[in-house]
């Protein structure tokens, strides 16, 4: 009997496990994650605002796995041995495979900015989520003893896709935060500090100010061309001008997070693929170029895209998509025949700015407001019966379309 093993239960491993175990044939499936549950990255803002519970956006991994076909292993991955085609787990020991999937997530990544991972709070996770929302609320009561204004400041590090939609969470929150710090809901200030002058570059000109000015409006502070330099426990040092000389700014705030950029897994450098800040350019199957037999999936995948050259974004939509595919190409390799190349089209992007604003393409239709709201909902539905199936679906699903 032939083994996978698939690890990570992110967006792109789960859906390959998904995928996979409805077929038969004389294979093992072997899915190893940290966790026990499966979390919806693109839904760690909620948490981290305290608009949703962890329950909300999670899922026991177990529920949605067939036993009688998958083994699933609660442990972290040290290492993939590609050569000896053996994988070592911190706990388990090591584990042989005939194919192997790599789908290991994404990691903080800080750009080599001094004191972002010791000053700043990271959001890549569901733990790393439930601190901010947990470091929030502690603030607000400091500011109860205090009456130190830098308690109400929060300040998110980024304006990119994640940041603008943590702001959005932290807005839609605003209210709650007021009244445990005892103040009212416009002293609390919310601030993005971002590097571009102009934010979210996967949409025209058009959206992305329409996305500025929406943020605006709901009373987010938006600093664009503001480079970050160096970050100091409750403060943030900047400058505004990309001269070696140029003169530095700060905003003290004791809330402060990181959203700047995310990396793939460390564990990719540690293994000796040949990464760059833990992506692996794949081809266009999906397999890396030196091993037929190992595939590597989302985050930890760089897939050329021919029109631009650049590799596509790493998104949630691309990794279970990838996730699909990586599936379909194991079987037939388990069959004895030739994997096919990967196609991908994005169907569209929507950014929500808290639950009842969102802007974005779906397709190449550009919508606002309350569509885009409605739209946004039912891309995290599809997510939920992607990745759960229905009985997640309508547990978690998101049917507010009129909150």
């Amino acid at each position: 009997m032939q083994e996978v093993l698939v690890l990570g239960a992110g967006y792109a491993g789960l859906k390959t496990v998904r995928q996979l175990q409805k077929q038969s044939g004389d294979f093992h499936i072997t899915l190893v994650d940290r966790n026990e549950y499966h979390y919806e990255a693109t839904e760690l803002h909620e948490v981290a605002s305290g608009s949703q519970p962890k329950e909300k956006i999670s899922f026991s991994i177990k529920d949605v796995i067939n036993p009688k076909k998958v083994t699933f292993i609660q442990d972290d991955v040290v290492k993939v041995n590609p050569e000896s085609n053996t994988v070592e787990l911190k706990a388990n020991g090591t584990l042989h495979y005939d194919y192997v999937v790599v789908a290991l997530g994404f990691c903080s990544e800080t750009f080599g900015i001094s004191g972002a991972k010791e000053n700043a709070l990271e959001m890549v996770d569901i733990k790393s989520a439930e601190n901010i929302h947990r470091h929030i609320l502690k603030m607000m009561e400091k500011y109860r003893e205090t009456k130190d204004k830098n308690y109400l400041r929060l300040l998110i590090c980024g304006a990119g896709f994640t940041g603008i939609e943590l702001a959005g969470a932290l807005v839609d929150e605003r209210k709650r935060y007021a009244e445990i710090a005892g103040v009212s809901e416009n002293q609390i200030e919310i601030i993005c500090v971002e590097a571009a002058t102009r934010i979210l570059p996967m949409f025209d000109d058009e959206m992305a100010q329409y996305g500025v000015d929406l943020i605006k409006k709901l009373g987010v502070q938006l600093m664009l061309g503001s480079m970050i330099k160096e970050i100091k426990p409750g403060e943030v040092v900047y400058v505004t001008s990309p001269d070696e000389d140029a003169e530095r700014h700060s905003i003290v705030a004791e809330t402060i997070i990181w959203t700047t950029g995310v990396s793939g897994s460390p564990v990719m450098a540690e293994s000796g693929f040949a990464e760059r800040r833990g992506r692996v350019i794949v081809n266009n199957d999906l397999r890396d170029p030196k091993y037929d037999n190992v595939y590597i999936l989302g985050d930890v995948s760089a897939l050329m895209d021919s029109e631009s050259n650049r590799p596509y974004p790493t998104t949630a939509q691309i990794a279970t998509r990838m996730g699909a595919h990586a599936a379909k190409n194991l079987l037939l390799q388990l069959k004895g025949e030739a994997p096919v190349d990967f196609n991908y089209k994005s169907l569209g992007t929507v950014a929500s700015v808290g639950n009842t604003h969102a802007f974005g393409l779906v397709g190449s239709s550009k919508i606002k407001g309350y569509p885009a709201s409605v739209a946004k909902k039912g891309i995290m539905n599809k997510s939920l019966i992607e990745m759960g199936g229905l009985k997640e679906l309508l547990a978690k699903g998101r049917f507010d379309l009129y909150h």
